[in-house]
């Protein structure tokens, strides 16, 4: 099944496209967290959403979830590891799976997580954001993950049936549901080193010497996330449309620069929107 129109991301700018795109008729799919946006949630009174003033976070949020329930729009979970531009359509990768849509809008947010230091330069060189993708390199090789969320503990579990050591360095606080075979080492990561491919991962305390390093990160930076995708000033490149720089790819919101506003990321989800339905019209 090829959608008209797959969004990814789920706060003010991607639910904004999901709903003008479900509203002419366009058969969508949004990838992001049933949660919703957790910046929303966060803030303790808004008064700049127009038609909504002094309401916090949460409330705002809830009204959000209950316009897209009404309008039957649901939040698929599975976290996108790569999208490649296909011609007249898009291969969206999702672990072992693939979706293809005609359209995309991404709507991704902003990236918090820096990367460290060697880390973007040893990218595709025993550098990694999804250990499942690229789980077959590895067989009988020793694996660090560093992981920031829990869902980093199923790729961990994922790649210990074949690799033959792995680490896990968790950036979060929790109990830890990994393969008792996995080392958890808490520490803080520094450096990625290497020749030509990475071999070592520098922590505060240790260092580790290893096969492959995988950053399992809430969101990835665009430009890994779309090969081929302009970024400028670690902002997707977009005009007045919200189209980027690859026929038939949109974006929104804070992942196109600043202001980081609610009302700001709407308008533009609905642009973004707007533009797809007719880029596909015309096709």
């Amino acid at each position: 099944m090829r959608y008209d129109v797959a969004i990814i991301g789920s706060g003010p700018g991607g639910l904004s496209a999901a709903i003008n795109a479900k509203i002419r008729n366009k058969n969508i799919i949004v990838f992001g967290n049933s949660n919703l946006s957790e910046k929303v949630v966060k803030a303790p009174k808004i008064n700049n959403y127009l038609g909504f003033y002094d309401i916090n976070g949460e409330n705002l949020k809830n009204m959000f979830k209950s316009h897209i329930d009404k309008m039957g729009i649901e939040i698929n979970e599975e976290r996108v590891n790569n999208v490649y531009a296909m011609g007249d359509y898009f291969s969206i990768m999702v672990n072992e799976k693939m979706y293809e849509a005609s359209t995309v809008i991404l709507a991704t947010g902003v990236e918090y997580t820096k990367p460290i230091k060697g880390e973007e330069e040893f990218v595709g060189k025993g550098v990694g954001y999804c250990a499942t993708c690229d789980a077959s390199l590895y067989k009988g090789k020793k694996v660090a993950i560093v992981g920031y969320n829990s869902e980093a503990e199923e790729e961990a579990n994922f790649l210990m049936e074949i690799a033959s050591k792995v680490y896990y360095i968790p950036m979060y606080k929790n109990e830890y549901d990994v393969d008792e075979n996995i080392e958890i080492i808490k520490d803080i990561p520094i450096e990625v080193q290497g020749d030509t491919k990475a071999n070592k991962l520098v922590l505060r305390n240790t260092d580790l010497d290893v096969d492959g390093i995988f950053f399992i990160k809430n969101s990835i930076s665009p430009k890994y996330l779309v090969p081929g995708l302009e970024v400028e000033d670690g902002h997707i490149k977009v005009d007045r449309n919200m189209k980027t720089n690859i026929n038939g790819c949109f974006a929104a919101g804070d992942c196109v620069g600043k202001p980081y506003q609610y009302i700001k990321a709407a308008g533009e989800g609905q642009v973004a929107a707007l533009n797809a339905v007719s880029y596909l019209d015309k096709k």
